[in-house]
């Protein structure tokens, strides 16, 4: 019971860093919350700092090994090449696994454009994988609320914004007999275990506390204050008891890009005092702007990302035109001197969609040395995205309004609990 106090009371003090963008005071310092990142660094955030000032654990070669031991799954290449490089307690997932007791997957997106772009598929991709090797539910929240009071969107444009995103999501090729969507909007107020579990969220959260975590100050509406209990809830299988039969001790790991990690912190804070299991997460790096990693993706700038809606005349364009390049100022310069690969966009977008391993270090090799010029490691690229974008959009195509209502209708999935 001591150790529990101990962990709680160190998560309780993570808890009140203050505001990300209060604690960036100086200019070098990367800015790093749910609704801003930004760093000053062309080589992008620093996530051995963010590590450090969110408490929470490096994956190590040791976790990969057990994740391969017991699974029997060599580990996803989003995990060999550490874009998912943070966790809070997978090993007890680990072994929960190994001693054959349910858990299931967490994970959401915000809907603020009517297409995803590129960079929204990589927690998606992975989640399915995870899903895949563990054959488990997974729970998929459209948090169209939140879009609501952050963003200058209706009720209804969020809603429907919601349902567009939803149809991007299935089209990766989800289960349905696995695999409950939901939007805020909709499922909660249909839902009475889900709002319970929102208030006693709320209850054990004060408005210091929230302030603390979030950076809220008292011009936010309160709908911000209250919201971070919405994306809480989902942690706890409670909140679904047309899946888990009520069953309070059914724990979930959480896929997720490591901005979201203040939500988490939060509900691992609350999660003993409700008598719930602590929410596991695997948290993954950033996905670059085209213009470079200093840089903010923006649905309102079409030309910062690639997506899914893309022709390959678009894609090709979009790459070779912006995509920030790490190689020389001219061809003589480059053959001397090498490319840059860790601010090379081109190159660290091939990180996240290059499965082949060996083909990526040599183009690594090549490039660093001088052997290979930008225009050819752009060409590497535009055909696979250009694959990506088209694959995306057939499937995407078959995606019709029936079978969209089924992921999206509460209901039972294949697993007895």
């Amino acid at each position: 019971m001591a150790e529990n106090i101990t962990e709680s009371k160190m998560e309780e003090m993570q808890l009140n860093d203050g505001a990300a963008k209060e604690a960036a005071t100086a200019a070098e310092e990367d800015i790093v919350d749910p609704w801003t990142v930004a760093t000053s660094s062309e080589k992008g955030i620093d996530y051995d700092k963010l590590i450090k000032r969110f408490g929470s654990t490096k994956i190590d070669q040791a976790l990969l090994d057990r994740f391969e031991k017991v699974t029997g799954h060599a580990p996803h290449h989003l995990l060999r090449r550490g874009v998912f490089f943070s966790q809070r307690e997978v090993n007890k997932i680990l072994d929960r696994y190994e001693a054959k007791k349910p858990f299931f997957l967490y994970t959401g997106r915000g809907p603020s454009s009517g297409s995803m772009h590129t960079g929204h598929l990589i927690p998606f991709v992975f989640t399915k994988w995870l899903q895949e090797v563990f054959d488990v539910p997974l729970v998929v929240q459209l948090t169209d609320d939140e879009k609501f009071l952050w963003k200058d969107l209706k009720a209804e444009e969020a809603f429907r914004l919601a349902k567009e995103n939803a149809k991007d999501i299935i089209a990766l090729g989800f289960d349905v007999e696995k695999t409950f969507i939901f939007s805020d909007m909709e499922y909660i107020g249909s839902s009475p275990a889900f709002y319970m579990n929102m208030i006693k969220i709320q209850k054990c959260v004060t408005y210091n506390q929230v302030k603390g975590i979030f950076g809220f100050t008292d011009s936010d509406c309160i709908g911000k204050i209250s919201f971070p209990s919405i994306q809480a809830a989902p942690s706890f299988s409670t909140s679904f008891p047309q899946i888990f039969g009520g069953k309070k001790d059914i724990p979930c790991l959480i896929p997720c890009a490591i901005d979201q990690d203040p939500y988490f912190r939060m509900t691992r804070d609350v999660a003993p005092r409700l008598g719930y299991p602590k929410p596991a997460l695997i948290h993954s790096t950033f996905f670059p702007a085209l213009q470079g990693a200093k840089t903010k993706m923006s649905a309102s700038e079409p030309n910062s990302s690639i997506f899914l809606t893309d022709t390959a005349k678009q894609i090709k364009t979009k790459i070779n035109k912006y995509a920030f390049s790490g190689g020389g100022t001219s061809v003589e310069d480059h053959r001397e001197r090498g490319g840059n690969c860790e601010i090379d966009i081109a190159y660290q977008y091939l990180t996240f969609f290059m499965e082949d391993d060996e083909r990526l270090e040599q183009i690594r090799k090549d490039y660093t040395s001088g052997q290979l010029l930008t225009g050819d490691l752009k060409k590497e690229l535009i055909v696979i995205l250009q694959k990506v974008c088209t694959d995306h959009q057939d499937r995407r195509k078959q995606v019709t309004d029936d079978i969209l209502k089924e992921f999206m209708r509460p209901r039972k999935l294949k697993y007895d609990f």
